[in-house]
């Protein structure tokens, strides 16, 4: 039953509207309205946001060249999904936020929106009779206020006065240098309703990591794309910096949004990855086939970054390839040790930088194509996959290549959003590489 926005709206004695939308890197865009006026733009649908909301690159700008597939920006109209309506912490002013989709003229939903991808891909399960669930794990990094691009971020310091030097990965200690942060996050996050769960220290220099409670995937990635933000805001009220960058600082670790996923009768709530007798499923292994298969073709979802590549170097504790394997986390998929109700596949791949609609939706269409072929993973290794080949792209150039050619997920997913989508991608890599790096400047500029 969806939450009554009126009757909310007063019980929480709520003076501001933030509407929200998570653009194509997820980013939040939308409008902010008075309460009363966001409530009477909910009865007459009369809230509207040009549709290029949705194509705006990460450096605020808009590819060229794509007027055969997006007819001179027109309005669309923003529905606000009622059950993501939350108080928004931090502001002084009594503020919520919710999430909008957005629709065309027609009455059908923006086709090319992130969530609506999401949407698409839980409608294939949905067809099925089956329902994915998911548990992310997000990982960040605190670094000190840095203003000026040009200089490395570095550690901040903490309560004991100095910085982190060294990995500290599960250290408690270390994550009591930052508790009045952990604290105030934990608190924004409950008072907005965020189903987080554990918070540990990672190996890096002030990078932590929170587990979310499983669920559905909607309202996961829902709930990442807000967590983001609180974290952001908290960070700044403490005088730091809070970023999900896939990798922020040289000689340090990436940050990762690593994804459990299962599969389960909608009806009865049997988990499918298992047999009665509690072994894997032949479902189980072509869900499995089907990310080995199809994630590298498809990498700029969770990879969407010229940075996002920095990550994925060889003992890094990020995944070099799409090997498989038991309670082994130096594969690209991880298999728990689990009894037969909790049989899931960790995907490590993903990025903490990535869009979390996009993210989960590539992973999930990868394993549905999986199961709906009854495909057949390669055997599972048990030693380091930092051994094998590597198998995933080096750079955000060779991953768009093969995202262009991938027709099975491009058909379940449609022509726009591929379309779209690679020409976001690729001006963000046009515009990249019409930077000179320091690293040019300083080996390059006297010697060559």
């Amino acid at each position: 039953m969806s939450v009554n926005l009126e009757q909310w709206i007063s019980d929480h004695k709520i003076d501001e509207v933030e509407c929200i939308v998570p653009d194509i890197n997820g980013v939040q865009r939308g409008k902010v309205l008075p309460a009363k006026k966001f409530l009477s733009s909910v009865k007459d649908k009369s809230l509207r946001i040009p549709g290029s909301v949705f194509i705006c690159t990460i450096d605020g700008h808009y590819p060229e060249d794509i007027d055969d597939i997006w007819d001179k920006d027109p309005d669309k109209i923003l529905l606000a999904d009622p059950d993501t309506i939350c108080v928004a912490p931090g502001f002084t002013s009594p503020t919520a936020f919710v999430i909008a989709d957005a629709y065309n003229g027609d009455g059908t939903e923006v086709d090319i929106a992130p969530r609506t991808i999401l949407k698409k891909v839980l409608g294939l399960y949905a067809d099925k009779g089956w329902k994915p669930i998911i548990a992310p794990e997000v990982e960040f990094y605190l670094v000190s206020q840095n203003t000026d691009p040009d200089f490395p971020l570095t550690p901040p310091t903490g309560q004991s006065g100095r910085s982190e030097s060294a990995s500290q990965p599960y250290g408690l200690e270390a994550m009591n240098e930052y508790e009045d942060i952990i604290d105030h996050i934990y608190d924004d996050c409950e008072l907005m309703g965020l189903d987080i769960d554990t918070m540990i220290h990672e190996m890096g220099a002030a990078q932590l990591e929170v587990n979310f409670i499983h669920g559905d995937p909607l309202r996961l990635a829902d709930e990442v794309f807000l967590f983001k933000r609180v974290v952001r805001n908290v960070a700044k009220q403490h005088d730091v910096y809070a970023t999900f960058m896939a990798n922020p600082m040289a000689g340090q670790p990436g940050s990762a949004m690593h994804l459990h996923q299962s599969v389960v009768d909608a009806e009865t709530g049997r988990n499918l990855f298992a047999t009665a007798n509690g072994r894997d499923s032949a479902a189980f292994r072509s869900y499995i086939a089907g990310l080995i298969r199809f994630m590298p073709q498809i990498s700029p979802m969770w990879a969407p970054n010229v940075n996002s590549f920095r990550r994925m170097r060889p003992d890094s504790a990020a995944p070099i390839n799409v090997q498989w394997g038991e309670d082994n986390r130096s594969c690209g998929f991880r298999v728990p040790i689990a009894d037969k109700h909790n049989r899931r596949v960790e995907n490590r791949l993903p990025g903490a930088d990535s869009n979390p609609y996009l993210a989960i939706a590539a992973s999930l269409v990868c394993g549905y194509i999986g199961m709906v072929d009854r495909m057949v993973p390669p055997k599972p290794i048990s030693g380091s996959a930092y051994n094998r080949a590597r198998t995933l792209p080096r750079t955000l150039e060779a991953a768009l290549d093969r995202f262009a050619s991938c027709k099975k997920v491009r058909n379940l997913l449609g022509d726009d959003f591929f379309e779209i989508f690679f020409a976001v991608k690729d001006y963000e890599l046009f515009n990249y590489q019409s930077v000179v790096s320091s690293w040019e400047r300083e080996h390059l500029l006297m010697r060559v």
